[in-house]
C-alpha cells in the first residue's frame, strides 16, 4: 500500500485512544504505548466499492514511488559482499487480512470472492513489478515473505481458497525467483500451517518461520513427513523456555537429529515470553552454542 492512510486520533479515552491506523483500520490502542495487538473496531474496506477506491488511490503499479533505486541498492550490497542477502516477496493474503481484519477476511471470501481475488492479484502484480526491477541487477541468496493467516486451529481462509487463489500467485513469483537462481524462499506464518503446507510448497515456498510448536507440532514431525524439501527456522517451544533448565535441555536434545540432518535452524518459536527467567534464557543460549555452535 502506498501511500498509507495517515494516522489520525479520533477519540481519547481514559487508558486508550481510538485512531485510524496506516492500514485504514479504526483501532483502539493503549495510551502508555506498551506493545500489544490493537483492538480493531472496523476496517475501511468492506465492499467492492471500498476496494475499488482504495486500489485506485494506494495500489497503483505505475506510481513513481514504486520505481526502485537499483544503483543505490547495488552500492549498498556489492557483489563481493560477505553476507547472505534476501529479497522481499511481500504478502499475497496476509496484508489483505490486515486491511479487512480477521473477521472481515473470513466473511469477504464468501460475500465478495471476486474482490478478494482481485486484492490477491494486485498484491502479486506489485511484487512482480518490484522483482522485475531488482532480480536482473542484484545477486540474491534467498527470498522471504510474510503471511500470518493461520492461528492455533488452522488457516483463516479455506484450503480451497488458498489452493485456487493464493497458490497460483506464489507459482508466478517462484518462477521469477528460480530464473535467477533463488531456490530458498521462507514465509513468516504463525499458527498451524499444516493444512496449507502442501500448497505453500507447491507454490514454491520451502521454508517455514517462526514455526509455533504449540499451535502446530514439533518441527520433527513435519521434517519427517516432507523430508529435505522442507526447511524450518524456529520451533524451539517457548513454553519449555519458561519451564526451567531441565525442560530446556530435554527439548534441545529432541532437536539434535534435526540440526544434524540439515535444513533446520532452532530458535524460540516467536517472541520469548515474559515468564522466562534471564538465567534460564542465558542457559538456553549457552546450551545451544555448546550443542550446535550457534547462538
Amino acid at each position: 500500500m502506498w501511500p498509507p492512510f495517515g494516522e489520525k486520533v479520533v477519540e481519547e479515552r481514559e487508558k486508550t485512544r481510538i485512531l485510524i491506523n496506516g492500514d485504514g483500520l479504526l483501532a483502539e490502542v493503549p495510551k502508555d504505548g506498551h506493545d500489544t495487538i490493537p483492538h480493531y473496531i472496523s476496517p475501511s474496506i468492506v465492499t467492492p466499492d471500498d476496494w475499488k477506491k482504495c486500489k485506485e488511490e494506494r495500489f497503483r503499479v505505475d506510481d513513481p514511488a514504486r520505481i526502485v533505486d537499483v544503483e543505490a541498492l547495488k552500492k549498498q550490497h556489492p557483489a563481493d559482499r560477505d553476507y547472505p542477502l534476501g529479497v522481499d516477496c511481500g504478502s499475497m493474503i496476509g496484508k489483505i487480512r490486515d486491511m479487512l481484519t480477521f473477521e472481515g477476511l473470513a466473511y469477504a471470501c464468501y460475500d465478495y470472492p471476486d474482490m478478494v481475488e482481485d486484492m490477491v492479484e494486485t498484491c502479486c502484480v506489485l511484487v512482480e513489478h518490484f522483482l522485475d526491477q531488482v532480480l536482473p541487477c542484484i545477486d540474491f541468496d534467498y527470498a522471504s515473505g510474510w503471511e500470518d493467516i493461520c492461528f492455533k486451529n488452522g488457516p483463516i481462509v479455506t484450503v480451497d481458497f488458498f489452493k485456487s487463489v493464493v497458490m497460483p500467485r506464489y507459482k508466478r513469483i517462484s518462477r521469477k525467483l528460480r530464473q535467477y537462481g533463488i531456490d530458498l524462499w521462507y514465509v513468516d506464518c504463525d499458527g498451524d500451517v499444516r493444512f496449507l503446507l502442501p500448497y505453500f510448497m507447491e507454490g514454491g515456498v520451502n521454508c517455514l518461520f517462526p514455526f509455533e510448536v504449540n499451535g502446530c507440532a514439533h518441527p520433527g514431525e513435519l521434517l519427517a513427513e516432507y523430508g529435505k524439501d522442507l526447511r524450518i527456522m524456529g520451533g524451539f517451544d517457548k513454553m519449555q523456555l519458561g519451564a526451567g533448565k531441565e525442560a530446556i535441555r530435554k527439548y534441545m536434545e529432541s532437536l539434535v537429529p534435526l540440526v544434524e540432518r540439515g535444513g533446520y535452524i532452532p530458535f524460540c518459536d516467536h517472541r520469548c515470553p515474559p515468564n522466562v527467567k534471564e538465567e534460564d534464557y542465558l542457559y538456553y543460549l549457552d546450551l545451544k552454542e555448546k550443542m550446535f555452535g550457534m547462538q
